[in-house]
């Protein structure tokens, strides 16, 4: 056996275990990018979901205040009508 041939050898034996680990190494980071990309884009969405709550929340208010002003309106005009009978 040659000295390069054992060289190669040496290298190939020793370098595919770091091979190996670097590898896993970098699946480990790019998950963790993934899971904080993941986070962040729930955390928009969680902050964006409770802007359009209190937005519904104004909005349904404000109706309810509509609906109530409706009724008395509507129950002035029912003893209108029946004061005309």
């Amino acid at each position: 056996m040659t000295t390069i041939v054992y060289f190669i050898t040496l290298g190939i034996m020793s370098g595919t275990p770091l091979a190996i680990f670097g590898l896993k190494y970098w699946a480990a980071a790019k998950a963790a990018d993934v899971q904080t990309e993941t986070q962040t884009a729930y955390r928009k969405l969680a902050s964006d979901a409770v802007t359009a709550q209190s937005g519904n929340a104004a909005t349904l208010s404000a109706i309810q205040s509509e609906l109530v002003e409706l009724k008395t309106r509507m129950t002035n005009v029912e003893k209108i009508l029946k004061e005309v009978e």
